[in-house]
């Protein structure tokens, strides 16, 4: 599969929210035509008013929600955590440019440079339990 962060780099600047989540959902189903498409959601309230929800029914692309309050089953938060570790981890930025261009560096070399660390924390290998009910 091809690295989204290289073909389809996004960030948040100055917020993330429906026009933005619409535009990049646009972008996926653009490069992938002939593939089904599915984006893992976390609940964000911009994530579920009906402006989103029109364009990912016209563009055929299937939402899966994330359950409330699980930032371990998200694996952007894990991949997020581990950016800061790399990235910020003692240091201090006066503006928002230099941050975002660190991150991206570490996010194109995350296949090389990072791979060993990324493959454990970013595994989607989860312990299963058995309802206490």
């Amino acid at each position: 599969m091809p690295s989204l962060t290289r073909s389809l780099p996004r960030t948040s600047d100055p917020d993330m929210n429906s026009e933005s989540l619409a535009t990049l959902v646009g972008a996926l189903a653009k490069k992938f035509t002939n593939l089904p498409i599915t984006v893992v959601l976390d609940n964000a309230c911009y994530q579920r008013n009906a402006f989103v929800m029109a364009e990912v029914e016209r563009l055929h692309v299937t939402l899966l929600w994330l359950p409330t309050y699980s930032p371990h089953l998200n694996l952007i938060e894990r991949c997020g955590k581990f950016v800061k570790a790399e990235c910020w981890h003692g240091r201090c930025y006066a503006t928002f440019a230099p941050v975002k261009k660190v991150m991206s560096d570490c996010l194109n070399r995350a296949g090389d440079h990072h791979r060993l660390k990324l493959d454990s924390l970013l595994t989607l290998k989860f312990q299963m339990f058995k309802s206490a009910s």
